[in-house]
């Protein structure tokens, strides 16, 4: 596939791109690293620039913006705090998405993983590996400074006050962005997903100022994108984007991150 002006920028970010195709439209990254591809995904290049194609069904974050996530995604320049970064699916594109002025720092608590994500930094140079548990954010502060926004990929009941807490520590200040990928199984079998999701709105509306969640379904199974800006008197962003229309999700052999 040839790229250039079949590239449009998606959703206000200058790195983040819909690419048409016959019965569907793709999203691409503008790579920052260097080839091999990080877990298969498909490459191309034009003029220079490199693309990466970023699978809904392997990232929950493509999901949101498949399903017509409204809320800010990372931008050129912008420090983000990754926790939950496992072997660094998503978090190599949200490396592109910052670009390479930008920086992501991404927490792993587990070796094994982490030791992909370690191999992986050595050709994403925006990409800071941290290898700690992110319910001990003090232990990784000092690593970490002032971010514009906090990415949460956490299956534990306890997520939403991981985020905070790291969020409560780590941002700017009002205003920085606040993103979490819900996982409502990992909040108990006692509600409905859609309850979870509520509950969790509910929950972050002390101190963020929410967007509409969306939800990531077919892609991803009771999980929702739920987020907004950091402090409940935020200014939000306006509306930006269309739902891209994407091909249906495919099985996945590998968890997705």
């Amino acid at each position: 596939m040839r790229a250039g002006r079949h590239f449009r920028p998606v959703g206000g970010s200058p790195r983040l791109f819909e690419v048409d195709r016959e019965d569907r439209r793709e999203l691409w990254t503008e790579a920052v690293g260097d080839l091999p591809p990080v877990y298969g995904e498909r490459w191309t290049e034009s003029m220079g620039h490199r693309y990466r194609i970023f699978e809904p069904g392997r990232s929950k974050l493509a999901a949101a913006v498949a399903r017509g996530w409204r809320g800010d995604l990372p931008a050129p320049g912008e420090r983000w705090l990754y926790l939950g970064a496992a072997t660094g699916t998503t978090v190599s594109h949200v490396a592109d998405m910052v670009g390479p002025e930008g920086r992501v720092y991404a927490v792993e608590r587990s070796v094994r993983p982490f030791a992909r994500l370690l191999a992986l930094s050595e050709r994403w140079p925006n990409l800071r590996p941290i290898l700690a548990d992110a319910r001990e954010p003090l232990s990784y502060a000092s690593m970490v400074p002032p971010v514009d926004g906090v990415y949460v990929d956490i299956a534990q009941a306890d997520q939403l006050a991981i985020a905070v807490t790291n969020a409560g520590l780590l941002v700017r200040g009002v205003g920085a962005r606040f993103l979490v990928a819900l996982k409502t199984a990992s909040m108990g079998r006692h509600q409905s997903a859609n309850a979870h999701r509520e509950t969790a709105e509910r929950t972050l509306a002390a101190t963020v100022a929410l967007v509409p969640s969306v939800s990531l379904e077919p892609f991803h199974k009771a999980h929702y994108l739920i987020g907004g800006r950091w402090g409940r008197d935020a200014q939000l962003p306006g509306p930006r984007h269309e739902r891209v229309t994407m091909p249906r999700a495919r099985p996945r052999g590998r968890r997705a991150r």
